[in-house]
């Protein structure tokens, strides 16, 4: 495991610095402002001819390379996720027309939606894990969705819509 060292910057932010295997140093120092800085640096027992970068990226450019960086490792295990069968996990972006903007989020049983679980809902940059039904839902924010897939299907419509579409029967097709 690498060693990070963090230390904050009064005024500036957090620089957070790591010693590579092969002896190179990095840094990331994460400003206020959201922007970042990726650096390379040296100590006075490095010599004088190490080659010094700073590399200034906006915090779109930041997210990207720590998906390039590492984050595919998460994608690649949603998308481990997303191929077992009868499974689907999916993202809901709230718009203002959206039905459910403004309203309580309510139990997903209570909506004719039994086996659908919304496992977060994301605001800005934090998420709310296992929201209670009462909690209130706005346009911008992501819902992040399980269940079979037209289950999912049928939730997002009513997120848009406020309509229910409700199957006429729960029996296994030839039962």
């Amino acid at each position: 495991m690498v060693d990070v060292r963090r230390v904050k910057l009064p005024g500036v932010g957090v620089l957070h610095t790591f010693v590579t295997d092969d002896g190179g140093k990095v840094g990331v120092i994460a400003h206020r402002s959201g922007h970042s800085d990726l650096i390379t640096f040296s100590d006075h027992e490095d010599g004088a001819d190490v080659t010094k970068v700073s590399l200034r990226l906006s915090e779109d450019e930041a997210h990207t390379l720590a998906e390039l960086l590492g984050g595919t490792q998460i994608t690649e295990s949603l998308t481990a996720l997303d191929q077992i069968p009868g499974l689907s996990i999916d993202w809901f972006s709230v718009d203002y027309e959206d039905y459910i903007a403004g309203q309580q989020l309510g139990a997903p049983g209570d909506r004719g939606f039994v086996g659908l679980t919304v496992v977060a809902v994301v605001r800005g940059d934090s998420a709310n894990p296992a929201p209670a039904p009462d909690f209130k839902v706005f346009p911008g924010d992501t819902l992040v969705v399980a269940g079979t897939p037209e289950k999912v299907a049928k939730a997002f419509a009513f997120f848009r819509t406020g309509e229910t579409v409700r199957a006429t029967t729960d029996a296994p097709p030839g039962g």
